[in-house]
Parts: structure tokens; sequence; C-alpha cells
């Protein structure tokens, strides 16, 4: 899996960021209480790719989803369908739990992958900017007090 998470980095350009381990990746996919799941694909035996997810809540609708973390097939078995089987297999997850969402995100430079999402029904939201709080800044936030009332 690990192995995987590194192809996918660098395929992003962003293999400098990754700092998970073995050890991580096997204890938040195989804990005493998984928060994150994932869907490994193969290919005549080979592992081929992978879909890592986890569950996500929206007030608006009142329903949980799915949030798809990472999506990578490996380049040599690209093309024999194995990204939109990993991907109708979790949308066929959303519907039999009757979950109202199936989100991810996708780098603004990508376009075979924002192509392809498109090509099976998403729609790309330009409204919306991810945030994220991270390192010495997440640190500094965790240790503000609360406003008390």
């Amino acid at each position: 899996m690990l192995q995987f998470v590194r192809e996918l980095a660098d395929y992003e350009k962003l293999l400098h960021e990754v700092e998970a381990d073995e050890v991580a990746i096997d204890r938040a996919l195989f804990g005493e209480q998984p928060r994150v799941f994932c869907e490994i694909a193969s290919w005549n035996g080979e592992p081929a790719g992978f879909a890592l997810w986890f569950y996500t809540f929206s007030t608006f609708r009142g329903l949980h989803g799915i949030y798809l973390e990472d999506l990578f097939v490996r380049p040599e078995f690209r093309g024999h369908g194995i990204g939109k089987a990993l991907l109708k297999g979790l949308a066929a997850r959303c519907v039999a739990e009757g979950l109202g969402r199936f989100e991810w995100a996708v780098l603004d430079w990508n376009t075979p992958s924002i192509d392809f999402y498109r090509s099976q029904g998403a729609r790309i939201l330009t409204e919306w900017q991810r945030c994220r709080v991270e390192g010495d800044a997440l640190l500094a936030l965790g240790r503000e007090k609360p406003l008390a009332p």
C-alpha cells in the first residue's frame, strides 16, 4: 500500500510530501477502529491500483457520504477500466448504503484525470476552495483556548 502511495505522490509531483510509513498505513487501515478504507484492484494477479476512502457527513443533506482521498492506477495498467471499476464500486456502495454524496478532489493541472472524472458524470466544483491547517499552524491553532461564554 505504501508503494502505491509513493507512486501516486510521484505522479502528482508531491513525493517530497510523503511522510507515511508502513506502520502508519497499517494502523490506519487495520487498527482497532479504522477510519479509512481501501479497495485494491488487480489485473492478471498483479496489484494495479487502489482507492482509499472514508465516510463524511453533509449537514445540508443530512446524510453520510464517501470521500475518495486517493484513486491511482499504475500507468502500465491504465486503459483497462480499472479506475472506472474502482469508482463504480464506491458509487455502488453509496447507493447500497443510502449515502448522499461521493466526492473527491483533483489537481487543477491533471487534465487526463479531470476528463476521466467528467466522463463518469462528475461535476467539477470551482466555487469551493479547500482549506488546510497542518504542521506548526495546526499546533498553534490546537493550543488556542476557546472563548468562554
